[in-house]
């Protein structure tokens, strides 16, 4: 089951001015808000977190990782369906909005909160982006009164990868933390330079 944090009130109210009045935000609407029927509403805000990748690179997740919060973002619906996304976020004014989306992580997204609500243990849904390998996960986190805007990944949350996955890993699973982690530093590592005493050989 999925218990999420609330969003700030400054973002929602952002989204719901872009949407309610198209021409006074600069990002013009995707191709799918602009030819839907019927209303349109904002659901299911998931604080949007940046891995801090030197901390992932260790081996065997040596050191604890640590994240950022980049912004916010709502699943715009549309009847029964995601059909969008908007991103928030902060200024130095508060927060505003950014831009709408779309593509494969809306309905990604909107499939693992599915599969997640469905778990017996409790979790409080964020979402996890690795750039440097065009990866995003729902990070589903164990300590469900924690503020969404902070505190850093723990031993008991888990990590869904959504589709497309980077190669090598499975999109739509559950992974714990300590299996996930490596596999992403080891990712990010680079390899040793040719000569260099990592990449001798006896």
């Amino acid at each position: 089951m999925l218990r999420p944090s609330p969003a700030p009130a400054p973002a929602l109210r952002s989204v719901l001015a872009a949407l309610g009045s198209p021409s006074a935000v600069r990002e013009p609407r995707t191709p799918a808000l602009r030819t839907a029927q019927g209303p349109l509403s904002p659901e299911l805000p998931l604080p949007v977190h940046v891995l801090d990748t030197p901390a992932a690179a260790g081996p065997a997740g040596q050191r604890p990782p640590r994240t950022r919060l980049a912004g916010w973002r709502f699943l715009i619906r549309n009847g029964d369906r995601a059909i969008a996304a908007a991103d928030t976020m902060l200024t130095p004014d508060g927060w505003t909005f950014s831009h709408f989306f779309e593509g494969p992580y809306v309905a990604a997204t909107e499939r693992a909160l599915i599969q997640a609500e469905a778990l017996p243990t409790p979790y409080q849904p964020r979402l996890l982006s690795v750039p440097e390998l065009y990866m995003l996960t729902l990070w589903l986190h164990a300590d469900t009164e924690a503020d969404g805007a902070g505190t850093e990944p723990g031993p008991a949350d888990l990590l869904v990868p959504l589709a497309p996955a980077p190669p090598g890993i499975a999109a739509n699973r559950p992974y714990g933390l300590a299996d996930l982690l490596p596999v992403i530093g080891l990712r990010l590592t680079p390899p040793p330079l040719l000569g260099s005493a990592a990449s001798a050989t006896a």
